[in-house]
């Protein structure tokens, strides 16, 4: 259409012919003279318009999908954190549960030996502290712990403490070069010195040098002049090695101690030293030797053959 007076003169008439027809229709309400038109529109209008949806409807789904999937995968997220906080969880419980094994273990030692100890947990290890062979548990003088009280565990000799702070302590483990403590052997008494070798083992010098000892034998600590560094009967190790006699005045052994010195936790200082020496009642009862099976005894008895069969 041509910009004329006449088609703006139109468009002026339509426009307030259109604002007539909507104030008629607002008062009307449902008596709108309109309505019936408004009915034909959507009537005509309607299958186009459902068309329309029908046609925008799979990307409204697709966004409602897109929508919902961040909504799941923050779901997955939030699971997935859970299931790790879980896993977390399960690891501390069991580390803890190790720790409860490892306490009781402790304070049965401690029973056994009428040890009066103060538990203690290992916080650092080595060599910042001038020593190879060091760890420092978290108890000190404020605890009554003291230079030269004997540490344990529930597997047995730990070492002993050498510096004493309020808070903290330094123990001196038994697999250091410059540890020795003496021992007894079980149940020979047979007495002599044990000391580091700087891994995870012990040499032992006996002072009879014609002792009889033999692989499997166990040792425990002999003591100290007041019990101090070392109280009596703590379990040491097991002898793994026994070196030729050679005539001397002492005889070596080589002994796997019974504490795992790379893996300490949970440790006891005694304080309160037993009333007497529990000798071997420390020691853990061996193991019993496995029985040997029985021998099975199988007889067959030949039957007669046909030719030793008596002729009629």
């Amino acid at each position: 259409m041509r910009d004329t007076r006449e088609s703006r003169l139109l468009l002026v008439l339509l426009v307030a012919v259109a604002f007539a027809l909507i104030t008629v229709d607002i008062r009307g309400g449902e008596r709108s003279p309109l309505d019936g038109a408004r009915h034909a529109a959507a009537s005509a209008f309607g299958p186009v318009e459902k068309g329309v949806a029908a046609a925008v409807d799979p990307f409204g789904d697709a966004v409602a999908a897109v929508r919902d999937s961040g909504d799941r995968s923050r779901r997955i997220t939030d699971l997935e954190r859970e299931n790790m906080a879980l896993k977390q969880r399960l690891g501390s419980d069991d580390r803890n549960r190790g720790r409860v094994r490892d306490l009781d273990a402790m304070l049965k030692t401690a029973g056994a030996g009428q040890y009066g100890i103060k538990g203690a947990q290992v916080i650092a290890i080595g060599a910042a502290q001038g020593f190879s062979w060091t760890v420092t548990i978290d108890i000190g003088s404020n605890d009554g712990v003291r230079r030269d009280m004997t540490v344990l565990n529930g597997d047995g000799l730990v070492g002993r403490v050498t510096t004493v702070a309020p808070t903290t302590a330094t123990v001196l483990l038994a697999s250091d070069p410059k540890f020795t403590v003496g021992t007894r052997m079980e149940k020979s008494g047979e007495i002599g010195f044990a000391g580091g070798q700087g891994d995870n083992s012990l040499r032992v010098e006996l002072l009879n040098g014609k002792a009889t000892v033999h692989p499997g034998d166990r040792l425990v600590t002999f003591g100290s002049s007041k019990d101090k560094p070392f109280v009596p009967g703590v379990p040491v190790g097991e002898v793994v090695h026994v070196d030729p006699a050679g005539g001397g005045l002492t005889r070596t052994l080589q002994v796997r101690p019974f504490v795992g010195f790379s893996k300490l936790d949970l440790v006891g200082v005694v304080v309160q030293p037993p009333r007497q020496d529990p000798r071997d009642t420390v020691l853990p009862a061996k193991p019993e030797a496995p029985k040997p099976a029985p021998t099975v005894t199988v007889t067959a008895t030949p039957s007669p053959s046909a030719s030793a069969q008596p002729q009629d």
